[in-house]
């Protein structure tokens, strides 16, 4: 089971030593590729090995370089290395389209009412009002009830002159996190052998990752409430070690019906029960995640 992020954001050069990353600062620390799940490049003076890249392949571990802004601007993610990758293609090609509407409102289901447990725990009102549109969506969210959802729910969570489109420490943090769950979701997408391209709901012919941009609607509040609890620097920039405790979000505890586990671990299991859907199974048997905090996962050794 994988489990380790691994942030870099200073000057280092990533080399392989056998089935280890090494990384050299002023010293040498090395992490056990297998125990990797997430690699995050946050400098320009960081050098790799095309060894390190074969082994993030190897491994299956998402390996992602930020840009200017210090926002994730690329993924490295394993070439589909799975032995049945042309029969999972097929399912995703054929899967009946009420089949992938039902599977899209279970969804969006999810996604609502884990942002009125978001309100609730962030100590907001509107919660209420959250859960009485998850029981209005309907198969496909014809009713649009995501959209009138997510008008309420950042207002209340951020303050009625929020908006997305603002340049700002808010908007900076939320953009990271859901870069890195996205980028999770697709390695563990592609480890199953889908292809992040083709989506149930999302349909971009621009975008090679729809099938993510699906699955990671649930996911969503962890960040919001992760950033609702932030306190805004003064100069509004997004620092170090808050994109390290936002890539951490990957090992925070969520509820699934198999139990309680880290939010890859959930991933994983919301990735298989997807499996299922396309090879025939019951959409209404989405495993999909339920907030209940920011604590972190802890190991049993």
């Amino acid at each position: 089971m994988t489990w380790r992020s691994v942030v870099v954001s200073r000057p280092a050069r990533l080399h392989r030593e056998q089935s280890r990353l090494a990384i050299d600062q002023e010293q040498t620390a090395f992490v056990p590729f297998e125990d990797i799940a997430v690699i995050v490049l946050n400098h320009r003076e960081i050098t790799l090995t095309h060894a390190v890249l074969s082994a993030c392949g190897e491994y299956g571990i998402s390996l992602f370089a930020t840009g200017d802004t210090h926002l994730p601007s690329g993924v490295f993610l394993p070439f589909l290395a799975h032995s049945r990758a042309t029969r999972w293609l097929r399912l995703q090609l054929d899967l009946p389209r009420p089949v992938a509407k039902q599977s899209w409102a279970a969804i969006v289901r999810s996604k609502i009412t884990n942002q009125a447990i978001c309100l609730r725990l962030a100590g907001h009102d509107g919660a209420d009002r959250l859960h009485s549109y998850a029981r209005r969506v309907r198969s496909g969210d014809s009713g649009k009830m995501e959209g009138q959802a997510a008008a309420f729910y950042f207002s209340a969570l951020f303050g009625a002159h929020f908006s997305r489109n603002q340049a700002c420490f808010t908007n900076a943090a939320l953009n990271y996190g859901y870069a890195v769950l996205r980028g999770a979701i697709a390695r563990g997408l592609v480890a199953h052998g889908l292809l992040p391209a083709l989506g149930l709901f999302h349909a971009s012919e621009q975008n090679a990752f729809n099938l993510a941009d699906d699955v990671i609607e649930p996911f969503r509040p962890l960040v919001d409430l992760f950033v609702s609890r932030r306190v805004t620097p003064e100069d509004d920039d997004l620092h170090p070690p808050d994109k390290i405790a936002l890539v951490a979000l990957l090992n925070v505890d969520v509820d699934m019906p198999r139990g309680r586990m880290s939010v890859l671990s959930a991933i994983e299991h919301a990735i298989e029960s997807l499996a299922r859907v396309y090879d025939g199974g019951d959409e209404t048997r989405l495993e999909l995640p339920v907030l209940v905090g920011l604590e972190q996962h802890h190991l049993e050794c």
